[in-house]
């Protein structure tokens, strides 16, 4: 199994179960050695690989994964980005490829800002354009589903550590550009934000 994109390797480690030879991936340096030390009692490797760009924004050439042809049973992608045709590569036949995606569109946090819904680029990464995506690199797709999820926070202070923790979401937020507008949403918590989340499954023919 491989796991793409880890992070802290928080999921892996919580699983009751893993493949007995289970590999994880992670780009952003700070968290190598977080996932390194967390996952290192599971017997998990952990493998340090250039970051992937978006999806819808991929040309070019572009990072391979550092594994053998055909490696895996099974490769998972839990909103991390990722090269279809590299996962297929590193998949045996008939092997499986799970993801779960946040869509682009993170309108409602700026309207919480009183800011206008910005514009969601196009190409925008949405369940159809990954199943198109998976189609070209050869796989057959299973099974998925859109859904918009909402997130809560407690307070302005959760909602403003979200913002700084996840940039891209208001890229050009910052506490002190925005005071007077988080003033606003002091009074108004719990507050509410959605976005487009979807997941697939495929196998690799």
């Amino acid at each position: 199994m491989l796991d793409l994109g880890t992070g802290g390797g928080e999921w892996l480690a919580a699983l009751e179960t893993r493949s007995p030879r289970t590999v994880a991936t992670e780009s952003w340096p700070p968290n190598v050695p977080v996932a390194r030390d967390r996952l290192a009692p599971f017997g998990v490797d952990v493998v340090e690989t250039a970051a992937v760009p978006d999806n819808v924004a991929q040309a070019g050439e572009l990072p391979s994964l550092p594994f053998a042809d055909a490696s895996f049973e099974l490769v998972c992608s839990r909103h991390e980005s990722y090269i279809a045709a590299e996962v297929a590569r590193v998949l045996a036949p008939s092997g499986v490829f799970l993801t779960q995606q946040t869509g682009g569109d993170y309108g409602d946090f700026h309207e919480l800002l009183s800011r206008e819904r910005p514009t969601v680029a196009e190409p925008a990464w949405t369940l159809p354009f990954a199943i198109a995506q998976l189609d070209e690199a050869g796989f057959v797709v299973e099974d998925g589903a859109e859904s918009f999820e909402e997130i809560r926070f407690a307070d302005v202070g959760a909602f403003a550590w979200y913002l700084r923790a996840i940039p891209w979401v208001v890229p050009d937020f910052t506490i002190a550009g925005y005071r007077e507008a988080l003033r606003e949403l002091f009074v108004r918590a719990p507050l509410v934000a959605g976005q487009p989340t979807f997941w697939l499954r495929a196998h690799r023919v």
